[in-house]
């Protein structure tokens, strides 16, 4: 496993962009000098000593020297010991409703991303609890298994979209049922079920599914995306809004939020219903009852001993500085060097 010591170093990769920029305009602005000074065949004639592709080289060997620095100054870390650790936590897993009525513009800038925002808050206060992450429209499909892995959850986060699931709809229900078989097997009350959606259940019975979650203990809490107001449903095409989704008689299709059926579904489940109103998700409550849970120890294998190499990149740093050091920006004539270093005169 590698890891970096100093992570926030890494951000000065940022600036090579901006190097290469600025020696890109520099070549600009010198080659306008040149050709100030006179007509420019005639001006490099004078200059036959210098070579254009040295100057070149010396600047991407000197940016591969800052590349390199950088690196060493992370310090990158190699695990070399694996070992079991206990920890105490809950389980979570978030079932996310990615049917398109989730691209409503009724919140801004659009349900789908107001539930990604909300769902990296919740990640950010999780603290060795489990989190998996299941993603439904008509139907349902496990994208995340339960897993400490918080870098895979805010990747998965990432790319949540209605592409994820081809059966269009929203069957609250059967992901319920999903999420049921994807909590471990024991009768722990450290399990809790997140719903993120707006409510339009169109497929199952999501409260009676709900009911059966809660006899096994199972906590679930929802989020309500959207507003009562609603909003139509846009269509995008190669990137762009082409127009809103219409029913059989041509009439635009509004969407609303269905906050009754989620708050029915929370009661049940003896949680929380969070309301994503235009301003913000105040998930403070729902994160407070998530922390207060009764702790199930498990054990994850984790590296404990770690070594560090920042060593090959000063190294890399180093050589790089002193070849750059003895590259010439003149043209030289290779034979004529090596002559005149065996003693050879003109």
């Amino acid at each position: 496993m590698l890891k970096f010591a100093y992570i926030e170093y890494l951000y000065g990769l940022f600036a090579i962009p901006l190097l290469i920029f600025i020696y890109y305009y520099y070549r600009i602005w010198r080659r306008r000098k040149i050709n100030s000074i006179g007509e420019k065949n005639l001006v490099l004639s004078l200059m036959t000593d210098t070579s254009k592709s040295k100057s070149i080289i010396k600047f991407f060997l000197l940016l591969l020297a800052y590349t390199s620095l950088i690196f060493a100054l992370a310090r990158p870390q190699i695990g070399t010991k694996l070992e079991e650790v206990k920890r105490l936590g809950v389980e979570v897993v978030l079932l996310v409703d990615v049917s398109n009525s989730m691209l409503s513009e009724d919140i801004k800038p659009n349900r789908m991303e107001r539930t990604k925002q909300a769902i990296m808050r919740l990640i950010d206060n999780l603290e060795d609890d489990k989190i998996g992450i299941i993603v439904f429209a008509g139907k349902s499909y496990l994208q995340l298994p339960l897993t400490t892995d918080y870098s895979a959850a805010r990747l998965i986060t990432s790319t949540l979209s209605p592409d994820l699931v081809n059966t269009q709809g929203t069957a609250i229900g059967s992901a319920i049922d999903l999420a049921m078989e994807t909590f471990s097997n024991d009768d722990t009350k450290s399990k809790a079920l997140i719903i993120i959606t707006d409510g339009e259940n169109h497929e199952d019975d999501a409260v009676a599914e709900a009911k059966i979650a809660a006899e096994k203990g199972i906590i679930i809490h929802t989020i309500g995306m959207g507003s009562s107001s609603g909003g139509p449903i846009p269509i995008y095409e190669n990137g762009k809004m082409s127009g809103y989704r219409k029913d059989n008689q041509g009439n635009v299709i509004m969407t609303k939020l269905n906050s009754q059926m989620l708050q029915e579904i929370s009661s049940v489940g003896n949680g929380e219903f969070v309301f994503a109103d235009i301003a913000d998700v105040n998930l403070t409550d729902l994160i407070t009852n998530i922390a207060k849970m009764e702790k199930q120890e498990y054990g994850t294998k984790k590296f404990t001993e770690f070594d560090d190499k920042f060593q090959i990149f000063l190294l890399i740093v180093v050589f790089i500085i002193l070849f750059e050091f003895f590259i010439s920006d003149k043209k030289i004539n290779p034979l004529i060097t090596l002559l005149k270093f065996l003693g050879w005169k003109s």
